[in-house]
């Protein structure tokens, strides 16, 4: 069990303004919590291999291909746009 002076300790490190019956509860919380952390470590896990997600992900994303554009094409977009520059198209920066 965590004593008084470590919750107020964490309390105080995570900048939280605890009353004295908010700091009882969470000497309470806080015990459970590292309670469960060292009946965790008795686990065996050797063998298992680690794992990022619970379920198996697939990329969704679409192929990057280029799609060929004719030059009229291109260059009635280029005197279409407000900005250009050396042949570019100048867009605001976004960061």
């Amino acid at each position: 069990m965590l004593s008084k002076e470590e919750t107020e300790h964490i309390a105080k490190l995570a900048r939280l303004g605890l009353s004295v019956e908010e700091i009882a509860k969470y000497q309470k919380d806080l015990s459970a919590i590292l309670g469960y952390i060292d009946k965790l470590k008795e686990v065996d896990i050797e063998g298992v291999s680690p794992f990022t997600h619970s379920i198996k992900l697939d990329n969704v994303l679409r192929a990057d291909i280029v799609v060929p554009r004719s030059e009229q094409a291109t260059q009635k977009l280029i005197k279409e746009m407000p900005d250009t520059k050396d042949g570019y198209l100048k867009v605001r920066s976004i960061f």
